[in-house]
Formats: C-alpha cells, sequence, structure tokens
C-alpha cells in the first residue's frame, strides 16, 4: 500500500485549505470538468441524512425550497458545481433535495423500468422453437429477429438520449412506454413472420431507452460518493430479465400459448406506467436542478402538479435556480451526433470497445444455453427457462455487491488523497483518479469470467452433468455483470450531465457489438465445436484487458485535455 500511496500522492494534487475555500466564476454547462470551490472543512464529512429534506417532487411542491446554506458566497462571483455537472451551485448546497424515502422510490421506479429491456429479450428464447414453427419458418429466421431487436436496442438510445437530457426524463420515459405497449399489442395479435420482424424491432426501440435513461436519472439524484450503490440497484433491476424472463416465458408459451408472452409485457408495462403518471418527480437537472426548481407542468407528475400551487418566496427561488445549469435549456429534435461525439472520445472508446467485448461474451453464452441444453440434455422450454436463473440470479447478486465496493474503493481512495468525502454534495472529480479507484473492482470479476467462460465451454463440449454448467453460469453472470456495472457507473462519473447520452453511446456499441455476436455463435458452434468456440471468445476478452490499464494510466490526462477544448469552444 505504501507503493500505491507514493503514486497518488505524486501524481495527484490534494488540494489545500486555502485553494479549497476559494470561489471561482461559472462555467459553461457543456464543460464535463469543474473547478475547485468552496469546502468547509468542519462540514466535509457530513452526510445528507443530517439535513432536513421534502417529502415530494421538490421543497417547493412541498414546502417551499429548503436549502440550508447560501449560494452566493461573494459578491460578483458565483459558486460552480464542483462535479462538471454544470451548474452554479456551491458545494455547501445539496447534490439533490429529494428526501430518502422520495429517491428509494425513484430508484425503484427506474430499476423496474429498466427491466423491460432484457426482460423483452429474454422471455423470448424459450418460445423461439415454437414460434418457428407456428410461423413456419427456420430457426435461423427467428434468431434474426433476436439480432434485430439487438440493433435498435442500439440505435434507439442514441436519439432518446440527448432528448431526455435536454427536455427532462419524464418525456422521455412517456414516449418510450407509449411505443412499446403499442408493440406487444400488435405482436400478440399479429400472425406473419414479416410483422413479428417489424414489431420487434418497435418493441425494442420502445423499451431499450429506458437503459440510458436509468443511467441519467442516478446521474441526477446521486452524488460521486453513493453513485456505486445507487448503480448497483438500479442494474438490478435490468439484471433481473435475464434471470426471470426465460422462466416466465417458458410458463407462459407452454400452458398459454407464446401469444400471451406479448400480453402479460403489455400489462406490466401499463401498470408501471399508471404509477409512472401518478407519482414519479421530473429528476433532470437541466430542468429542476436539484430538484429544488418546480418544472414545467408537461413535466409534472399528478402529485407534483396538484402540490405545485403553493408561492415561493424571492429568497428560495433565486437559491434554488442556482442549481439550474449556467446556459439555457435548448429543445430541438433528438440529435444523434452528441451520442456520438462521446462515443469518438479517447477515455470513452476504450471503455466501451472492452465493455462491448465483455458484453459480446455475454450473450454468446446466453444465446447458445437454449439449443446447447436442448441438444446435450435434452430439456423442455420451460426447462431450458429454469436454467436461466442461476445465471441471472449471478447477476443480480453482483449489482447490490459491486454497487457497495465501488463506494468503498472511492472512500478508500479519497481518504489517501485527503480528500472530503461527501455523500450528498458536489465532488471535485479534476484531481481525482476516478478511473482507477472504479476499475480496480473490475478487474479480478474480468479475469475471473474469463476463465469461467472456458470451463463452460469445455464442460457442455464433454457433456458433464448439468449440475455442473448450472454452478459455473451463476458465477460467470456475478463476475460479467460486475464487470459491466464498473463501467456503467465510471461512464455516469464521466459525463453526469450528459449520462443519458453517454449510456446511449454505450449501448449502440455493445448492442450493435452483441448483436454481431448472437447472429454468429451458430457458426462457430458447428464449427470449432463448443469447448473450443468458448475458448477462443475467452481469449478475444483477455486480449481486449489491457485497455484498462491504459484507461488508468491517460485517463485523468485525456479528461484534462477535453476539459481545455471545451473551454476553449
Amino acid at each position: 500500500m505504501a507503493g500505491e500511496d507514493d503514486f497518488l500522492e505524486k501524481n495527484y494534487v490534494v488540494p489545500t485549505t486555502e485553494s479549497a475555500n476559494q470561489v471561482v466564476p461559472p462555467i459553461d454547462q457543456d464543460h464535463d470538468h469543474g473547478h475547485d470551490s468552496s469546502h468547509d472543512s468542519s462540514d466535509s464529512d457530513s452526510y445528507s441524512d443530517s439535513h432536513p429534506e421534502p417529502n415530494f417532487e421538490s421543497t417547493i411542491a412541498s414546502k417551499g425550497v429548503g436549502l440550508q446554506q447560501d449560494v452566493v458566497t461573494t459578491p460578483g462571483t458565483e459558486a460552480v458545481d464542483l462535479e462538471r455537472s454544470g451548474t452554479r451551485a456551491s458545494s455547501t448546497v445539496e447534490y439533490s433535495v429529494f428526501s430518502p424515502g422520495m429517491k428509494r422510490y425513484i430508484v425503484i421506479a427506474t430499476s423496474c423500468a429498466g427491466f423491460f429491456s432484457p426482460l423483452s429479450s429474454q422471455i423470448y428464447f424459450p418460445a423461439m422453437n415454437t414460434l418457428a414453427k407456428d410461423l413456419n419458418v427456420s430457426i435461423s429466421l427467428i434468431n434474426l429477429t433476436m439480432t434485430s431487436y439487438m440493433i435498435f436496442q442500439g440505435i434507439a438510445p442514441v436519439f432518446i438520449g440527448d432528448f431526455a437530457d435536454n427536455a427532462g426524463r419524464r418525456p422521455a420515459y412517456f414516449i418510450c412506454f407509449i411505443i412499446y405497449l403499442g408493440a406487444n399489442v400488435g405482436l400478440a395479435l399479429q400472425d406473419s413472420y414479416a410483422a413479428l420482424f417489424v414489431l420487434r424491432c418497435m418493441q425494442s426501440a420502445g423499451s431499450s431507452t429506458t437503459i440510458a435513461l436509468s443511467a441519467g436519472v442516478i446521474a441526477d439524484v446521486a452524488s460521486v460518493a453513493e453513485r456505486g450503490s445507487y448503480m448497483g440497484f438500479v442494474t438490478a433491476g435490468s439484471l433481473l430479465g435475464p434471470a426471470l424472463g426465460p422462466v416466465i416465458g417458458g410458463l407462459l408459451s407452454q400452458y398459454l400459448g407464446w401469444r400471451a408472452i406479448f400480453w402479460f409485457l403489455f400489462i406490466i408495462a401499463a401498470a408501471w406506467l399508471v404509477q409512472f403518471i401518478i407519482f414519479y418527480p421530473e429528476t433532470g437537472r437541466k430542468i429542476v436542478g436539484n430538484g429544488s426548481i418546480p418544472p414545467p407542468k408537461w413535466n409534472m407528475s399528478l402529485i407534483s402538479y396538484l402540490k405545485s400551487r403553493k408561492e415561493v418566496s424571492e429568497e428560495d427561488r433565486l437559491a434554488a435556480e442556482s442549481t439550474l445549469p449556467a446556459a439555457p435549456r435548448k429543445l430541438s429534435f433528438p440529435n444523434p451526433l452528441p451520442t456520438l461525439a462521446i462515443v469518438l472520445q479517447k477515455d470513452t472508446a476504450v471503455l466501451l470497445i472492452t465493455n462491448s467485448i465483455f458484453f459480446a461474451g455475454f450473450y454468446d453464452v446466453a444465446v447458445a444455453i437454449t439449443s446447447l441444453y436442448s441438444d446435450i440434455y435434452g430439456l423442455n422450454d420451460l426447462e431450458i427457462g429454469l436454467c436461466y436463473l442461476p445465471f441471472g440470479a449471478g447477476s443480480a447478486l453482483a449489482a447490490f455487491a459491486n454497487g457497495k465496493f465501488l463506494d468503498v474503493n472511492y472512500r478508500r481512495i479519497a481518504i489517501q488523497l485527503g480528500l472530503p468525502v461527501q455523500r450528498n454534495r458536489h465532488t471535485d472529480l479534476k484531481n481525482f483518479p476516478i478511473e482507477k479507484a472504479r476499475l480496480q473492482i473490475a478487474f479480478p470479476l474480468i479475469l475471473g469470467a474469463i476463465a469461467l467462460i472456458i470451463v463452460f465451454g469445455w464442460v457442455l463440449d464433454h457433456g458433464v452433468h448439468l449440475a455442473a454448467p448450472t454452478i459455473i453460469t451463476f458465477f460467470m453472470g456475478f463476475c460479467l455483470t460486475g464487470s459491466f456495472n464498473t463501467v456503467s457507473t465510471l461512464l455516469i462519473d464521466l459525463y453526469p450531465n450528459k449520462a443519458a447520452t453517454a449510456t446511449a453511446g454505450s449501448n449502440i456499441t455493445r448492442c450493435l457489438l452483441g448483436a454481431g455476436a448472437t447472429a454468429v455463435i451458430e457458426p462457430m458452434l458447428n464449427a470449432m465445436g463448443t469447448g473450443w468456440c468458448y475458448t477462443f471468445i475467452a481469449l478475444v476478452m483477455l486480449a481486449t484487458t489491457p485497455l484498462l490499464f491504459i484507461l488508468i494510466n491517460y485517463g485523468p490526462k485525456w479528461r484534462e485535455e477535453r476539459r481545455l477544448r471545451e473551454m476553449a469552444d
């Protein structure tokens, strides 16, 4: 640990008390790197739990703006958001004024929304053989609907991510679920392969954007010190799909027919949308700041609208408006270019390439289980669905556990650097090795996943008892999901004010590569055999791992270069 301490002290500047108390002018909202702002040393270790917070969407909606600190500390100057989120709030202003209870509701509802995309994908697997028979097409054509689903899973968030960052989370969620509901009705009623193909693309477009929106919501309400745990809870929802989807799909397909799958998806999505309309608050920081600004009427939940008629004092209004971006918000037609610009950044590109390779490996295992278990063990649709449970259970466990590990490692490195750990305050990442803090957790998980994929392939190749691959998939799900969760959290750390846009960039790279992986896995298995096929996949994953070491070493430098370019623009 001594060597690590020397490395940290040598390469990262610890702010002095004098510099920490300086107040700097505001910067443009698109700058992703903040400047040092005021830190009260006596308050550095305080947590948000000690501050009274509102019970509903915003303090204005329920009892007026409850900010406890002055925002402007020096006449003529304003403090800036220290987490590069582009706001003018100082570190003494709460990062989010939503109450702990409201935050829990937001996280649970967001996690449930993220459940629909993987559920819609995985619930389909056990019924693929039945669909091919009923529609009188080959299994290869049914596999093609899975490939097209993943292509749209990558493309659709590119358009919605930028829209959600600018127009707000609620309008984006509403549009996506309307599309999703309509697609499910069509899928339940269709009786041709062409309709199945087109409507599956629509279903994917509606549901897949919830993943990017989930990341945006977490960036809205969780500071960097607590973001790992929050991401873990949200990721858990999206990972229950692989666990429960095949089981539900197998039961519905076997006893009620494949059409029941799409009616089931319609019913649970409609139930989610009803509670969303009534309760879910607008969290977009360009709309409501830290939650203190009342949103426009079209961004309000029904509860918020009914409580928004109270008058607010001028002092409270000014304090709340300090958490809004410095530049005015502009609405425009959804634009994919901001997402592509993020993907092409050096640090983001390295991160997404590595993550996409691992995601492709994940889908190479998940997609092939149906055919492999049927051929090797002679399982029916329901039995195959049950075999996905350990895979999903390991994934869900990783989502919770890995989030805690990320937060603990962040605090450990912050303490080594002598930096305050503030749960509900803005944090300056300019001189903090956030890449190191996050990716240190990923390496053991990555190496474990690589080893398990190799063992999985050879166990199936030799026809070992079903218990062996079942146990292996549990630990494989844990390792692969832990690495995905780490990358997702780091991506939000790099782009907290563009989290939905950045996550959309992650979606397009990993889903397009995953679509390619699902298209070629059957030919690879036939040509190479199960053992050598998965050995090859694992070696490709291993070959990309050194890119993460490059990111740890050069990531802070690339972040600073990007900040300077944006300031120059």
